[in-house]
């Protein structure tokens, strides 16, 4: 087990860096000059060039490459003085001994991790809420559809799942914010808010826009499980034996059905902790798809990479999280 884990943790650590390096080639080989951008479209070809020196655009890529990877993560003490030690003045320390260093942005003046650090929170609120709203409505529709197919509820539940898949998600959100914002003027339209409360009711409608996208491909794909476990031979002795049918959905038809749903729910949840980018631009939420928007308009290279690397790390981590669950749910998996 411990070498089963190792050998997924290692796999893990190279697809991030795969992941990094392709970002970073590719936001260095694309047309476009990040030192222009910041100093303006009127200044003069000096100053433009004293720019990509002091952001080190001016040296060659490999050796970019190798001081943007050997500050990634490098050694360090676990408190420092950004003002006193400049070298670490764009760090943060997340394990004692080691430093993560993303760079300072371009365009905000700030270090990535502190912009990052703002903003991961605001995300993985809204990922948790959406993925809890799309369980909640997908896995109680697609049962409901199980148990009475060919029914009236059956027909309204695939029928309803239908137009969810097709609706995308710019216009599930529209039409929330019409409906909620505009003519029963009980939630706000957009904005994170200042206050708890302001937080709270900001983010429903985001929440409920991707709970709605997602729970109708979850109510297809638990009505379809559920439907093929409930006919199998051994449910069937279950309730010849008397077991009730309450027993006999969660038990024999729902557990096993949550299997295939892990998978889903796993890299759904990185997906959207990496940014739900549509969703989060339509309702001005401050969180990892807007900034990665901003950043890429801006060509902020720090915070695109930065982005790219917290997103291929959640959908990783999540990844791994879903093996565990694995071993959680189906006993044939642990042995």
């Amino acid at each position: 087990m411990i070498r089963a884990l190792a050998r997924r943790l290692a796999w893990a650590l190279l697809v991030v860096w795969a992941v990094a390096s392709v970002a970073f080639v590719l936001n260095n080989v694309i047309p476009g000059d990040p030192a222009q951008l910041i100093a303006g479209p009127q200044a003069r070809a000096a100053d433009v060039q004293r720019v990509r020196a002091d952001l080190g655009l001016d040296r060659p890529l490999a050796v970019q490459y190798a001081r943007y990877m050997t500050r990634l993560v490098h050694a360090g003490a676990w408190t420092f003085d950004s003002k006193a030690d400049k070298a670490h003045a764009t760090c943060a320390a997340f394990v004692p001994g080691l430093h993560v260093d993303l760079g300072r942005s371009y365009t905000l003046r700030q270090p990535v991790v502190k912009v990052l650090g703002d903003r991961i929170p605001r995300t993985l609120v809204l990922a948790v809420a959406a993925v809890a709203l799309q369980l909640a409505f997908g896995v109680t529709a697609g049962v409901l559809a199980a148990r009475r197919k060919n029914s009236f509820v059956d027909y309204f539940a695939v029928g309803g799942s239908l137009l969810g898949i097709s609706a995308p998600t710019f216009l599930i959100g529209l039409f929330l914010q019409f409906v909620f914002a505009y003519k029963l003027h009980v939630l706000p339209k957009d904005g994170y808010g200042e206050t708890f409360a302001e937080h709270a009711a900001g983010i429903v409608l985001p929440a409920l826009t991707l709970g709605i996208f997602g729970a109708a491909y979850y109510t297809r794909l638990v009505r379809d499980e559920m439907i093929g476990l409930l006919g199998q031979d051994h449910v069937r002795t279950a309730r010849a034996k008397g077991l009730g049918e309450g027993a006999v959905v969660m038990k024999h038809g729902l557990r096993n059905a949550l299997v295939p749903l892990v998978t889903v729910v796993g890299l759904d949840l990185g997906a959207l902790v990496g940014g739900a980018i549509v969703t989060e631009s339509i309702f001005r939420w401050p969180g990892l798809g807007s900034l990665s928007v901003n950043a890429l308009q801006n060509r902020d290279g720090p915070v695109i990479l930065g982005t790219v690397i917290v997103t291929s790390t959640a959908i990783v981590a999540s990844n791994l999280l879903v093996d565990a669950l694995y071993a959680a749910l189906d006993p044939r998996v642990r042995r």
